[in-house]
């Protein structure tokens, strides 16, 4: 059988909902650049990918993920929705206590069975407003 791509990002929801940071690391290049509406810098390398992951199980020790993909050749794009309980700080912002769904895009490039580009693109202000943050419009 062959290991297709979708089955790789099935795999990495797994990985993330099962918060197995050492294991979504091995889906990501050693080389891996992505960007993140969340996040100021560009990460850059697998480690700086996983720190992330770190960081949000840290902040939603709930942090549970659903998602859908569409792939065409090395591109991919997973559609997915996250949700879980605000424990703990995260993006300068202290734990709520609050719980939180939010529906995100990312864009990826996948090469010899690996992430190596990433586009992070999620409902920053649904996440705010979530929280109380921001006032529903």
């Amino acid at each position: 059988m062959t290991y297709t791509t979708a089955q790789l990002l099935q795999d990495l929801l797994v990985a993330w909902n099962t918060h197995d940071v050492q294991r979504a690391g091995m889906f990501y290049a050693e080389d891996y650049y992505g960007t993140d509406v969340g996040q100021r810098k560009p990460q850059i390398g697998r480690q700086a990918r996983t720190q992330v992951l770190e960081s949000y199980i840290r902040a939603f020790p709930d942090l549970h993920f659903t998602g859908d993909s569409v792939v065409e050749g090395e591109r991919a794009v997973l559609i997915w929705t996250m949700s879980g309980t605000h424990a703990a700080p995260i993006l300068g912002i202290p734990a709520t206590g609050r719980a939180i769904e939010i529906q995100g895009v990312s864009i990826l490039t996948i090469r010899d069975g690996l992430i190596t580009h990433g586009v992070n693109i999620w409902d920053t202000a649904g996440f705010l407003r979530a929280l109380r943050l921001l006032p529903e419009l």
